[in-house]
């Protein structure tokens, strides 16, 4: 066994374990006791706190009467999340809490001033230079100090609310601190904003008479520009009317460019069509020539004809050879109508020439026209830009020196007081109930928790876990049998397995428990008959055995055989609970015929199994099922016709393969088979067992042809003495 597993070799015995409680009872009632008084003492004793809050919300209260012109409910500023935050800081800012102990007068309180209320041993520790005199700090860094530990200011999540929060020994300035922080913030804000307008003001006043001038002066060199310049005309849509013109030209010069290069292209394409030979079909403006549509339909009416006739009518008829001279005067007269086309587009492309040479002497003029124009407009749009900003500058400078004019009467601030601090009635410090119980309930549960630890930590708690530690088990050799003795003095068997000789003997493992019971068998070995024969012994195990073997192998599969019938089919069963209940994932399958393995499982043997899945006609979730009385899975033998399962039986290793996977181990009961049998259910990691319940020569005969044909470490497993709930005895079947 791994470390892994020998970790869970040993369990937690809860009773045990539990029981340690009783045991030390009194100890953790004495603690609990001790600490439950200490907490009383503590909580009756101490100096009672009391706390009240403020709450400001955070919000623009303008009047609507008030609102600057050209604004509305929606443009007024939100402050976000940080925003609350810089104005905790301000709240709690140094400032405003001196102010606040100003006014209150808190240094003259030997709360807030605890140089006034040193006790004669504290002063006895200063004098002797081992505390550090409160003295020599300012009175005024002792109250800040003081208010800052009981000052608590914080936003509200999700809200634009700050609650001011202070506590104190004295009820009435434990409401009235928190009270005169707000007020105190709330006039540093209006005196912020007092301080802003007058600065506003300062500053707008001479910049406006500066402005002004510096308007006038703009707009007066914007006039004389104008009037100076009186060749500079403005077309309709405010530009100059050189330029104007001169895009329009432009604009007329590349369309008569395109149309003379479309026309010379055109007639170059069927210029070189009738210079080839080429057909003009290809030519769109050959096409839309009604003359050569009518003679290319005349044309197709020709062939049409000539290949009507020439079905009765030899080449050299006269009526053939009248219509093909008509057919190529068609041809010429095509080609004569593409000339006449090919012209006319050569006559376009020309009158396109000489339209664009004029474009062009008139474009050239409007050039310097417009070049000269573009300069003027320049600087009258440069003068009547720095007009116009003067202008918007002068114009919003004005407004806003209004407004700060009319605001200095009236400066609503953006906090207002919604909850002010009352005087608490009840200390929130210390609380007598609550302090008590959770003394009790924890020093009760930390004394259990610490009993418990030192009861598992010592080992008394643990025992060992039910099936998990497991005496290695070797191999079970299965003993051949021996042949009848015709010398006096018999010698026992050897038969070669593996290419080792084994002797005819086999033995369990040394057990602490009584040594197993042994089978007496015989089998007939030579054609002599003997006057009485001689028996071997071949050694068998129980069900546990059986189970400890499988599970300390590792084995992936187990084939049980039991050749005295279904009734020596419960060592399958008994041992698949087993192992299950030691923790592995287990599955039988039954192969016997008449499903003596599952039907004890199920109490029913109407549910689908390998029969069906070998048929097709299930799958394998459909044939998989649960133990009723321990938590492996069954396949039973199924419903369907045993004719087709059977064909279909070169599946068994592919399904034996995936059940594998599937499982920890696979546990398959084969009835009285033999080893041709059970050859395609042996694979990798594979033990053998034969069931028996009692030593006949049926039992021995079948161990020893098995061991013969390949199955040396075959195990022999007696479910004799090993009862289980679901298990009913079956009646006795032969094997035969």
């Amino acid at each position: 066994m791994s470390d892994q597993s020998a970790a869970a070799d040993v369990d937690v015995d809860l009773r045990q374990l539990f029981a340690s409680l009783a045991r030390n009872w009194l100890r953790i009632l004495v603690i609990t006791l001790l600490v439950t008084g200490l907490a009383f003492a503590f909580a009756w004793l101490a100096t009672p706190h009391y706390k009240a809050t403020t709450q400001l919300k955070i919000q623009l209260s303008e009047s609507a009467y008030t609102r600057p012109a050209g604004t509305n409910e929606d443009d007024k500023p939100v402050l976000d999340a940080e925003g609350v935050a810089t104005e905790v800081q301000v709240i709690s800012s140094s400032d405003i809490l001196k102010q606040v102990a100003a006014d209150l007068k808190l240094g003259d309180k030997p709360e807030f001033n605890y140089a006034l209320g040193m006790s004669p041993v504290t002063r006895l520790l200063v004098i002797a230079g081992l505390k550090s005199d409160p003295e020599e700090i300012p009175l005024e860094e002792r109250v800040l100090t003081k208010m800052r530990d009981k000052l608590n200011v914080y936003g509200v999540e999700k809200t634009r609310v700050i609650a001011v929060e202070f506590s104190s020994e004295d009820p009435q300035l434990a409401a009235d601190i928190p009270n005169a922080i707000a007020k105190a913030y709330l006039a540093y804000q209006a005196d912020a904003k007092t301080k802003s307008n007058a600065a506003a003001t300062a500053f707008l006043g001479p910049e406006i008479d500066d402005l002004q001038k510096q308007v006038r002066d703009a707009e007066a060199k914007v006039a004389a520009f104008r009037s100076a310049q009186s060749d500079l005309l403005m077309a309709g849509n405010n530009s100059v009317l050189a330029t104007q013109q001169l895009s329009e030209l432009s604009t007329e010069l590349s369309r008569v460019r395109a149309s003379r290069a479309s026309a010379e292209a055109t007639a170059e394409r069927v210029r070189q069509a009738l210079q080839n030979g080429g057909s003009l079909d290809a030519v769109p403006e050959v096409l839309s020539s009604d003359l050569i549509q009518r003679l290319r339909e005349r044309q197709i009416e020709l062939r049409t004809n000539i290949a009507d006739l020439s079905t009765t009518l030899l080449d050299n008829h006269p009526r053939l050879r009248a219509m093909r001279s008509q057919l190529a005067d068609l041809d010429g007269q095509i080609r004569n109508e593409a000339q006449k086309i090919m012209r006319g587009l050569l006559t376009q492309a020309q009158t396109a020439q000489a339209r664009e040479n004029q474009l062009i002497s008139d474009v050239n003029k409007l050039k310097a026209a417009s070049s000269r124009a573009g300069e003027e407009q320049v600087q009258l749009d440069a003068l009547q830009r720095e007009a116009n900003v003067r202008r918007q500058q002068l114009e919003s400078y004005m407004a806003s020196f209004r407004e700060v004019s009319s605001r200095k009467n009236y400066l609503p601030v953006d906090a207002s007081v919604f909850s002010e601090a009352r005087v608490p009635s009840e200390p929130y410090f210390p609380k007598l109930v609550p302090i008590v119980g959770a003394a009790l309930v924890g020093s009760l549960l930390l004394m259990s928790v610490i009993t418990l630890l030192q009861e598992l930590f010592s080992g008394r708690a643990m025992r060992p876990a039910p099936g998990a530690r497991f005496e290695r088990i070797e191999q079970v050799a299965m003993s051949a049998m021996s042949a009848p003795v015709v010398h006096p003095e018999p010698a026992p068997e050897v038969v070669e397995v593996d290419d080792q000789p084994t002797t005819v003997e086999s033995e369990l493992v040394p057990e602490p428990e009584p040594a197993p019971s042994v089978l007496e068998g015989a089998a007939a070995a030579g054609s002599e008959p003997q006057a009485e024969p001689v028996r071997s012994s071949l050694g068998e195990i129980d069900v546990e055995k059986a189970a400890e073997k499988l599970i300390a192998s590792g084995a992936a599969r187990a084939i049980f055989v039991s050749p005295e019938g279904d009734e020596a089919a419960a060592s399958a069963v008994l041992v698949a609970r087993e192992v299950s209940d030691a923790g592995l994932r287990v599955l039988l399958l039954d192969l016997t015929a008449s499903g003596a393995a599952s039907r004890p499982m199920l109490d029913s043997g109407l549910f689908p199994g390998i029969t069906n899945l070998l048929a097709s006609e299930a799958q394998f979730s459909d044939v998989i099922h649960a133990d009723l009385y321990s938590d492996c899975h069954v396949v039973p033998v199924g419903t369907a016709d045993p004719v087709r399962a059977m064909r279909a039986a070169d599946r068994l290793p592919i399904i034996m393969q995936s059940l594998t996977t599937a499982y920890d181990l696979v546990i398959v009961e084969c009835g009285p088979a033999d080893a041709q049998g059970i050859s395609r259910l042996v694979g990798d990691s594979t033990e053998v067992f034969m069931s028996m319940l009692q030593a006949d020569d049926e039992v021995a005969q079948a161990a020893v042809e098995l061991i013969e044909s390949g199955y040396p470490d075959l195990t022999l497993v007696t479910p004799i003495g090993h009862e289980t709930p679901g298990n009913p005895v079956p009646g006795r079947r032969s094997a035969a």
